[in-house]
């Protein structure tokens, strides 16, 4: 980057990510978009394998430029001794470490919690796995695919009565992730109150999957109901629908009282909007076939600019169903610098999703771009004493690259 952005609120934070792929990459990279310092352990030779995944420049993947930015690399062999040794002693020196291991993976390695906390005793370790530390499907492999779908959230997607299908991006990894972030977060304020200890935060996909279920518990506990897909509908909240238009679908969601009459003054359904039934939304749901056939037949002759423009209006939530090309020029994600611009460390020019959350004070901010696989080895084994001649024997070795 050109300029000198700010530290960020979590600058001086030490993670160590062992992590690969998704969850626990996801997790760490929030943690470095706001200032931590991360260092992040790959395979030699490989490096990660999300370097390789969807679609590559020069051999990387661009989903490990917005994966890994902010982060540095090491190159350590964790499956020799002499790798673990020295993870061991990185493990001593940070506030987080973050792994998404099938569980006992880091107890083979000689790194479990306790062996390591007797070194750092305020070491937080965050752990995310498909079904958690504990219980009897701990020892199960478990990625995203699965924790959607053990979770709830499978079952809920696509059309009644067809196949279910993927949400389209790998959710339940990303959901495991934030709450994982929430842990960590959480597992420091706690440190600072405590004396300095530390704790291990214990994610599992299925239950971060399970926790943004809303309702789908309680109404099977309470009235025996097993919610079922229903499309682009929002059963028991009406209106929320995709309605047709001349050019495409657009979305509205009129599904508050007051917003609901104007909604139907908006499309030319006063009777609707006057009815006493459809005042509130248990009536509303009742009859969601009837008012969805109204909006529909209002929208199927206009176009999606034409509805927008109307809802706007009528001061009525709506939206145009975006791909990326529209969010590639979209004025508002411009505004929020939701879209960044970095270059790669091959030289490619891209754009990349802007920091989240937003901080007025402190914001983080996109610092440096993803690293070259073992970029960083030198600089920082050589932080812990290792000078050439040893990092060029552990090289020699094939315990760093």
């Amino acid at each position: 980057m050109e300029h000198s952005p700010p530290a960020g609120p979590l600058a001086g934070l030490r993670v160590l990510e062992l992590g690969q792929l998704i969850a626990g990459p996801f997790a760490t990279k929030t943690l470095a978009d706001l200032g931590a310092d991360v260092i992040k352990v790959e395979p030699p030779g490989t490096g990660d394998p999300l370097r390789q995944w969807r679609l590559l420049h020069e051999g990387t993947s661009v989903w490990w430029e917005v994966q890994s930015r902010n982060k540095r690399s090491v190159a350590i062999d964790l499956r020799r001794p002499e790798g673990q040794a020295l993870v061991r002693e990185l493990a001593a020196g940070v506030d987080i470490l973050v792994e998404n291991f099938r569980p006992g993976t880091l107890e083979g390695w000689d790194m479990s919690y306790e062996a390591l906390s007797a070194r750092n005793p305020g070491l937080i370790l965050l752990r995310i796995s498909g079904f958690g530390q504990t219980g009897p499907y701990r020892d199960q492999p478990g990625f995203g695919v699965v924790g959607e779908a053990m979770g709830g959230l499978r079952h809920l997607t696509g059309q009644p009565g067809e196949v279910p299908v993927r949400v389209g991006v790998s959710i339940g990894d990303t959901l495991a992730a934030l709450h994982g972030t929430i842990g960590l977060l959480s597992a420091l304020h706690e440190r600072s109150r405590n004396g300095g200890r530390g704790q291990v935060v214990d994610v599992a996909l299925y239950e971060a999957v399970f926790n943004c279920m809303e309702s789908l518990l309680p109404e099977y506990s309470a009235f025996g109901v097993v919610r079922e897909p229903a499309g682009s509908a929002l059963p028991g909240i009406t209106p929320s629908n995709a309605y047709p238009c001349l050019d495409g679908w657009v979305l509205v969601a009129g599904n508050g009282d007051s917003i609901f009459r104007r909604l139907m003054q908006a499309i030319g359904r006063q009777d609707l909007g006057e009815d006493p039934d459809l005042a509130h939304n248990e009536g509303r749901s009742r009859r969601a076939a009837e008012i969805d056939a109204a909006i529909g037949a209002w929208t199927q002759t206009l176009t999606i600019t034409q509805v927008l423009d109307a809802l706007q209006r009528a001061n009525v939530p709506g939206g145009r169903i975006y791909t990326v090309a529209d969010i590639a020029r979209d004025p508002h994600y411009r505004a929020r610098d939701m879209i960044l611009s970095t270059t790669t460390a091959a030289g490619l020019a891209l754009e990349v999703p802007g920091i989240v959350p937003k901080l007025s004070r402190t914001p983080g901010s996109l610092r440096r771009c993803a690293p070259r696989l073992g970029e960083d080895t030198d600089a920082v084994l050589g932080a812990l004493g290792y000078d050439e001649v040893a990092l060029q024997h552990l090289r020699q070795q094939g315990v760093i690259a």
